[in-house]
């Protein structure tokens, strides 16, 4: 099923859905006094969506841990419609979590339609997956091994995972915990550079054999510790070719994946809180044109905070305390254990709520945050069940303190993989958008920043260009996300104004067209 939008501002043809949009946005200066001057601009632009979705290839890097295997897994058991039987009953293969499978838009208040259904997109039934890891663990073995599914769908699932073993990966003891050590015998040998061209290699093979039209590379290992930013190393794209030619130590694993996928054209996302896109990796993207997508899937914990944290402050409560408690057992947490390693995973989480802290200089002076705390510990015995608990303390009116606790039990790659399906197939679809001012011959368009901040949804902390300012708020990015395939089809922004239910006038006119939009057929049948 795909909207089919009736109006002289859309134009669709056998390779593009073209749009035109007036985008409309405001500026305002600050004067003395507390004077303020705001701007209304309006720009004219087209927006241009080519409609044939291509054979999309996705290679993880840490295909045998909890998320790469769950998300093989999951591919498969949805592609063959599987069912199992568990203690409650028969369970069916689904994909709740995931936006682009389980979310609607509103078209009017009678007519909802799934976000994957606006412009074409990938299904996840067609997908082919490849990938990296450091255990040369079948994907059968490590699904096995990961404890994530149930004993039933995999016992279903092995035949078809059993031929499936990761390419071997570049490992470096320094960017991640020594208990992770003993996992890995499957790595790639030789300097920086050998190491880059085997894995340019790698994906080039994969294409060739599965002739898939595009390779998404998505990092789904172990977080690293963040890299130091060193002038002369990774400062720029041509001081990193320099420094990954000389074999600097400085430079990440996650680093050498991203430059390697950018040399082949391949869109690459960080799923984990490290600074994989260093400046000089972010430079080489924009130089090519190739997208970028990360850092950290937020899935369960941070998800919530960026919707409660926004409540809060919006609301005139004045947060002043977050304290965030996490034990989880999986190799994800092994990993964090160390310390090194947490910090990167504190750093992304602790930042969530900056950009709602600052939008309300009447509960915070400029500087001012609430204190923050992140703790993470292992616990062997809980397995792939996260447990979380936070506690918001805020201040109301006349001293008065307001205290929330939320307790979150959740099995965390069941979480974190609808994150990776999201990311690949709303990568892929908005690289095959468009868009140009309305004046500018058909020559002069432009795709999207290579830096994705679009899909900041998905990421506890956005990747964004230069410039830009980082929104964590989760309505704000799920409404980015959605206005955006909105304005390529030619439908308004969701505003929520609903005036066709507040202005008499209006109401007549809203109340009259009704009943025909029940009784039209567009020319095709539909």
């Amino acid at each position: 099923m795909e909207i089919t939008v009736n109006s002289p501002n859309v134009k669709y043809s056998d390779k593009y859905v073209e749009a035109k949009y007036d985008y409309q946005y405001t500026k305002a200066e600050k004067f003395d006094l507390g004077k303020i001057l705001a701007t209304n601009i309006t720009e004219k632009l087209i927006f241009r969506t080519e409609r044939k979705v291509p054979k999309l290839g996705v290679m993880l890097i840490g295909w045998g841990g909890n998320n790469g295997s769950t998300f093989t897994a999951a591919c498969i058991a949805n592609r063959l419609n599987l069912s199992w039987p568990t203690k409650k009953g028969t369970q069916a293969s689904n994909w709740y979590g995931s936006i682009t499978q389980a979310s609607t838009i509103k078209i009017t208040d009678e007519i909802f339609v799934p976000l994957s259904h606006i412009l074409p997109t990938v299904n996840p039934d067609d997908l082919v997956i490849d990938g990296w890891d450091i255990n040369s663990k079948t994907i059968a073995d490590a699904m096995e091994c990961n404890q994530v599914l149930d004993y039933g769908l995999q016992q279903q699932l092995k035949p078809h995972l059993e031929t499936m073993k990761p390419r071997a990966a570049i490992f470096n003891q320094d960017f991640i915990a020594e208990n992770q050590k003993s996992r890995a015998d499957n790595v790639l040998s030789g300097s920086n550079m050998d190491q880059v061209n085997q894995v340019i290699n790698d994906i080039n093979e994969f294409k060739a054999a599965t002739n898939v039209d595009k390779v998404i590379v998505l990092w789904t290992a172990n977080t690293e510790r963040f890299s130091d930013i060193l002038p002369g190393v990774n400062d720029t794209s041509e001081n990193l070719k320099k420094a990954i030619k000389e074999g600097h130590s400085e430079i990440s694993p996650s680093t050498l994946f991203g430059y390697a996928s950018i040399l082949t054209g391949c869109t690459y996302i960080n799923g984990s809180p490290q600074n994989t896109f260093v400046p000089g990796l972010i430079e080489l993207a924009e130089e090519k044109g190739v997208f970028i997508a990360g850092d950290d899937f937020k899935s369960g914990q941070t998800k919530l905070k960026s919707v409660l944290v926004d409540f809060l402050v919006s609301a005139g409560i004045k947060p002043v305390s977050i304290v965030s408690y996490n034990h989880l057992g999986n190799n994800d947490g092994k990993n964090l254990s160390a310390p090194a390693q947490f910090r990167s995973k504190e750093i992304s989480k602790s930042n969530v709520v900056d950009d709602m802290v600052a939008s309300n200089n009447l509960l915070y002076k400029p500087g001012e945050k609430p204190d923050h705390v992140v703790v993470i510990k292992y616990v062997p015995y809980v397995g792939d069940s996260k447990r979380a608990l936070d506690e918001y303390t805020s201040e109301i009116m006349m001293g008065g303190l307001n205290t929330i606790v939320v307790h979150n039990t959740c099995e965390d790659s069941l979480l974190a993989t609808p994150l990776i399906l999201d990311l690949v197939i709303l990568a892929e679809l908005f690289s095959r958008i468009q868009v140009k001012k309305a004046e500018w011959s058909d020559e002069e368009y432009f795709n999207l920043h290579p830096v994705m901040s679009v899909l900041s949804y998905l990421c506890k902390a956005p990747l964004v260009p230069d410039g830009t300012p980082v929104v964590n708020a989760l309505f704000k990015q799920k409404s980015c996300i959605e206005n955006i395939l909105r304005a390529c089809v030619g439908l308004p922004p969701e505003i929520n104004m609903q005036l066709e239910y507040k202005v008499p006038f209006l109401m007549r006119e809203y109340q009259e067209y009704q009943p025909k939009t029940k009784k039209t057929k567009l020319s095709n049948g539909q």
